[in-house]
Formats: structure tokens, sequence, C-alpha cells
């Protein structure tokens, strides 16, 4: 989507939530685009959330929400599909996108695609998904079978490998350029680029600084969670231990 249009589609959502008391809703974002967000909202004291269906996803949907509004994420119109396959075959992100895009759906309708052997979760919003469960019986050559949401952990939420690396300071490039094996002006250009995400959304500042929780996405890096960066060393350097999904 253009940004212009972007923006002014969230603007119009922020009009129409502060004029008319009811929710409203822009998405899926992109994890670039995200970084628009704060500029549109910036002239209106209204409650707003990313969210994508579950905690760190990476394509999301804008929300907004007027004062009598509570348990905000069930609010968002997005429904999870869990597809279910020979765990002998494999199956790809390119395969499922595919498989939608041929049913006519546009990109902004589906959310994150997560595999694992045998099972997949998608998102999709919730005007789409009655359809794509409907017309959907094969993915590529291989046969599924779909139900609507999904039970236990999301494919690929569940293991973690450890990390752990010293920085002179929690300066979002510094971070980046640990975690992903690369130099600070590289880690520099991923986030000029629109690369890196922190808590969600998108951050083009190289000079933010990352804190103890904080959820870290460097596209084609991986996913991390920040368990600590407060730790000094002797040199004054700063100790983060980090897990990574795998």
């Amino acid at each position: 989507m253009e940004p212009s249009l972007l923006v002014s589609r969230i603007q119009d959502a922020l009009k129409i939530c502060n004029n008319s008391s009811i929710p409203k809703f822009v998405g899926f974002l992109r994890p670039e685009e995200t970084a628009l967000v704060g500029a549109a909202v910036a002239n209106y004291n209204l409650k707003h959330l990313l969210f994508g269906g579950y905690e760190n996803a990476e394509r999301v949907f804008f929300g907004v929400f007027p004062d009598w509004c509570e348990e905000y994420e069930e609010q968002f119109p997005i429904t999870a599909l869990t597809f279910t396959f020979r765990k002998a075959d494999t199956l790809s992100h390119r395969d499922f996108l595919g498989s939608f895009m041929s049913l006519g759906i546009t990109r902004e309708s589906v959310g994150d695609i997560l595999i694992e052997e045998g099972r997949a979760v998608a998102f999709f919003t919730k005007e789409v998904a009655p359809y794509v469960k409907e017309q959907t019986s094969k993915i590529g050559k291989v046969g599924v079978q779909i139900q609507e949401g999904y039970t236990g952990v999301l494919p690929g939420r569940s293991a973690f490998a450890e990390v752990s690396h010293t920085v002179a300071s929690a300066r979002l490039d510094c971070v980046v350029a640990a975690l992903a094996g690369v130099s600070r002006n590289t880690a520099a250009e991923f986030i000029e680029q629109k690369l890196v995400t922190l808590n969600s959304v998108c951050c083009e500042k190289a000079t933010a600084t990352l804190k103890n929780s904080d959820n870290l996405s460097i596209r084609t890096k991986g996913k991390f969670i920040i368990d600590s960066i407060d730790e000094q060393t002797k040199k004054g350097r700063l100790k983060i231990k980090a897990r990574k999904y795998i």
C-alpha cells in the first residue's frame, strides 16, 4: 500500500472512532508500514494497538478504540485457520501464500503463516477466512484438513536457542549487529531499510534503547527475546542474554 494512502486510512479510522465511539481497524500491515503509525496517531488521544492474532506477530492490524472498549485483542477482525497434512509432505510459506492468492484474495487479507511438520497456522481477516476454508482442499498438490482456530503452541514458537553477546551500549544498532552477526554499519542499513521491528513495530531509530523483555525481529536473521541487557562487564560493556526462535 502506498504510504500516503495508508496514512489516510489510519487517520480516517481515528476520525471515525473519535466521532462515533466504535473500534476501527486497518490491516494487515507489513513491518515497514507500522513505522507510519506513530506520525498518524500523534494528534489523537485514543487507545491504539498493533496486533496480528498472536503476540509478536510480524504482519499486524492497526486498531483504535474508544474509552468504553475493553479486551482489545478480542476485538480485532482476525481469524486463525489450522491446516493439517501428512508429515511426509513438505510445504513452504510460498506454497501456502500461492494457494491463498490463487483464490483471488488480496495479500492484505492474509497475516502470518506459521509452519511445522504436518501443521500450519495462518491468520486471515474474518471476512475471508470462511471463504478460504470452504475453497481450499489442497496446498499445492498436498491434501490438507482445515480447522478454525488453533490449539497448543503455535508452529515455530516453542523452540529457542539461547544466545549471549557483549556490546558497547543498548542502542538498537549495537544489539542488531551482535545478534545478526554483522557490522554496526550493516546493522544501521538494516534499520534504515525497515528490516527491524521492535515489539512488533518497525523501528527506524538506530539510537533507540533496548530493555529487558523486548522482542526484536531482524528480517532474514531471526526473532529474539531480550532476557537481560543491563549487566555490565568489568570493562564497562553490557552483557546481552537473549533467546532466538528456531
